[in-house]
């Protein structure tokens, strides 16, 4: 571990940068001009990006944070001969700054993008178990955020059932459940007082 740790370190900020890269911000801004932080839900995601901007910008946001999640873990795996400390590491890097990034004040998204990318390098098969709860969710109720929830709320018993994790995999799945879990408080309780809105392809 010594004598990987400034590699390591280097990794882990490298992983916060990507993932505070703002891709639905900037795809928002670049196709329509408008901040997305003022419209809908305020958030920077996909899902709000395809109800401010559209569907090619909504997916666009999505396969980038998907794919920043991912660089960030391959990236790590690449400077620290895939320890699988600084590897779990990394994964909660990028998610940290996808949630709070530095280029937008701290206040970001809700990190699920960018979680699923990073962990289908790190344990891809429970990550993999994890999308399809997760589609199951949005055919089932038509929210997005239950979908999210669930699908990060049941992501560490699946690695731990699917993947035979080292403990830092194992406590970087738990840890990065919570994140997105607790993210979702407002979506929580507007789901309660039955004002979540539905999830619907377009604009």
């Amino acid at each position: 571990m010594i004598g990987t740790l400034v590699p390591g370190l280097l990794a882990i900020l490298i992983a916060y940068l990507l993932g505070a890269i703002p891709f639905g911000y900037l795809l928002t801004r670049l196709t329509t001009g408008k901040d997305v932080r003022t419209e809908g839900s305020g958030n920077i995601g996909a899902t709000n990006v395809l109800r401010a901007a559209g569907r090619g910008a909504g997916a666009a946001t999505l396969v980038l944070d998907l794919a920043k999640g991912y660089a960030a873990v391959w990236i790590a795996a690449i400077l620290t001969d895939n320890s699988p400390g600084w590897m779990a590491d990394a994964a909660l890097a990028v998610m940290v700054g996808h949630a709070f990034p530095i280029f937008l004040g701290f206040k970001g998204g809700k990190a699920v993008a960018t979680f699923t990318g990073a962990f289908l390098y790190l344990t891809p098969i429970p990550a993999l178990a994890g999308v399809i709860v997760f589609v199951i969710t949005v055919v089932g109720t038509r929210y997005i955020s239950a979908a999210s929830i669930l699908a990060a709320a049941t992501f560490p018993l699946g690695v731990w059932l699917i993947a035979h994790p080292t403990w830092n995999e194992l406590l970087a799945a738990l840890i990065a459940a919570a994140i997105v879990v607790y993210r979702h408080k407002e979506n929580m309780t507007r789901m309660r007082a039955g004002k979540e809105p539905e999830f619907r392809w377009g604009a």
